[in-house]
């Protein structure tokens, strides 16, 4: 039996540059009561930027200068087709992305949806990486707006929020991966992971999610972020729990499996490309193809995060357990980075998912002043971490 090592990492405790400092041990960050909310930050954004815009407009007499910047492309629809990606023209799709983490904590903790700015001028900087895939963290119990989340960030009002992120991010050309982040069971507010997804609350936080966007197939449903069942054992109990649900061992509450979910999102008629991530925080996919849910259009994808610390950090684990999966099914590392503000770990890995056409996603697009940070701010200008990422998604 194996055990995963640096937990400390899946606490995601964050910080705002200027504004806070990163706990990331004992618990979820503690967070000023002064803290301003998302929506503020962006709108006073937003106006700074009309100005800037508008005074440029007004002195240029349109006889010189660059021509205006093309209008991205809306993102592509994305279909499983064998083991990749395609478009609606079936021409192969590979995507290559971030992860832009906060509204799966900033909610919860009750001072706003997302953490930094959600607005167009943020997202076209995610563009000028020529990213064409972000990773978006929910909370189960901000998006139903239960367990008492504060009102102003739960319910239709986090959701339109959500919303309108994706509309802007596809626009500019950005596929969209919705993660279920941080759930909880009863009337537990989600405060952080859980090892598994809940009967209580995950079936119909999906129900919902798939009915807003089963219309739009540049938006991906990753059905839970990192599994642990079993206690982060790679066993066939843990493998288990995780397609079947049920009464697992050594948790407390009823688990809803990754079949009970696939179902619940296709029993809305959500055509949507769904991710699995495996068992030990998505790290182990050992069992992933014994275990596949069944779909019936055939629009799975598996989802594997690795870091320089995971259980899968090395290239024989790579190729006994990734490689199978990825001979079979669209394999996307939903996750990617290392803890030391190096590149060399993520270089390796990116090198062997690129020699499969794989997918790949870096965390994280944040300020926290943490080694997690890809930039150093919310312009796009990346750390020496982030700046392995920028150069590949260009090459």
């Amino acid at each position: 039996m194996r055990r995963r090592a640096d937990l400390g990492r899946r606490t995601r405790c964050c910080c705002r540059s200027r504004t806070r400092r990163s706990e990331r041990t004992g618990g979820s960050p503690r967070i000023p009561a002064t803290e301003p909310d998302s929506e503020s930050f962006e709108e006073a954004s937003l106006t700074h930027r009309w100005f800037v815009v508008v005074a440029a407009a007004a002195c240029h007499d349109g006889s010189a200068g660059l021509p205006p910047p093309a209008t991205p492309a809306p993102a592509p629809d994305v279909h499983v087709q064998g083991n990749q990606f395609v478009d609606t023209a079936g021409r192969p799709l590979r995507l290559r992305g971030v992860n832009r983490s906060g509204a799966e904590y900033a909610c919860a903790q009750g001072w706003g949806i997302f953490d930094g700015p959600s607005d167009s001028a943020s997202v076209a900087a995610i563009a000028s990486w020529r990213a064409n895939v972000v990773r978006l963290p929910l909370n189960e119990t901000c998006w139903l707006g239960i367990n008492g989340v504060t009102a102003a960030y739960a319910g239709a009002n986090y959701q339109r929020a959500i919303a309108d992120y994706v509309g802007r991010l596809n626009r500019a050309g950005q596929v969209v991966i919705l993660d279920l982040h941080w759930t909880a069971a009863d009337t537990a507010k989600a405060l952080a992971q859980a090892p598994m997804p809940n009967r209580d609350h995950t079936p119909e936080f999906w129900r919902q999610v798939a009915s807003a966007y089963g219309h739009n197939n540049a938006v991906i449903f990753d059905l839970f972020n990192e599994p642990f069942p079993d206690s982060n054992a790679d066993t066939p109990e843990a493998w288990r729990c995780w397609r079947d649900g049920g009464t697992c061992r050594g948790m407390g509450f009823q688990a809803a499996g990754m079949q009970e979910l696939v179902s619940a999102v296709r029993g809305t008629g959500a055509t949507n490309v769904i991710m699995l991530g495996g068992v030990q925080y998505a790290a182990t996919l050992s069992q992933w193809l014994a275990n596949q849910p069944t779909d019936p259009l055939n629009n799975l994808a598996a989802s594997w995060h690795v870091y320089n610390f995971s259980w899968c950090h090395i290239k024989s684990c790579w190729d006994g357990e990734a490689a199978p999966v990825a001979q079979r099914v669209p394999l996307v590392l939903g996750e990617l980075g290392q803890n030391d503000r190096g590149r060399t770990f993520v270089d390796s890995l990116m090198d062997w998912m690129d020699a499969r056409t794989g997918s790949y996603l870096a965390w994280t697009w944040d300020v926290w002043g943490s080694v997690w940070d890809l930039i150093q701010s919310y312009d796009g200008t990346p750390t020496a971490y982030g700046a392995a990422f920028k150069a590949r998604f260009a090459s």
